[in-house]
């Protein structure tokens, strides 16, 4: 498949809510949860007032229809209470459309995202550490480095 990856800007407010969305279903849409579950907090600080300074992240789109296929996207988190000096450790979010996974689009994704932030040794994932996106996280050189009940951060050598 064909698809375009170009940054996010302050105007993709809209698609980073879609993609929280379609990051919580399963690829089955009889099993989608409401989108009203969007509105809690735990889901809303990775979308809400999108374009902050520390803001970004990249997109994967279908060249002709424009349809929005994924994105992973990092902001400075202030819900996470583990620190790496005297910063918060930004925390990193991606999905992919669930029609669309397992055909290398989040790999891409993480890609741009690596090449982009060559020095960003942290990151912070709202994922347990037996999630399958650890083992993707891994591939670009992320090590677990400590567990949390509902998170993990990750480290990798720079």
């Amino acid at each position: 498949m064909d698809y375009l990856i170009r940054p996010l800007t302050s105007q993709d407010e809209t698609i980073l809510w879609d993609m929280v969305y379609q990051g919580l279903q399963s690829g089955r849409e009889t099993n989608a949860p409401s989108r009203e579950i969007l509105k809690g907090p735990e889901f809303a600080r990775y979308v809400e007032g999108w374009g902050r300074p520390g803001d970004a992240g990249f997109v994967a789109h279908h060249p002709e229809s424009g349809k929005t296929l994924g994105a992973v996207w990092c902001r400075p988190s202030n819900a996470v209470s583990q620190k790496e000096g005297d910063e918060p450790i930004p925390e990193l979010a991606w999905a992919v459309e669930p029609l669309h996974r397992r055909r290398g689009i989040g790999a891409a994704l993480m890609t741009q995202w690596v090449k982009a932030n060559p020095d960003q040794s942290a990151v912070t994932l709202a994922v347990s550490a037996n999630n399958p996106a650890v083992r993707l996280y891994e591939r670009f050189g992320f090590k677990v480095a400590s567990e949390e009940p509902r998170s993990v951060t990750m480290r990798r050598e720079i």
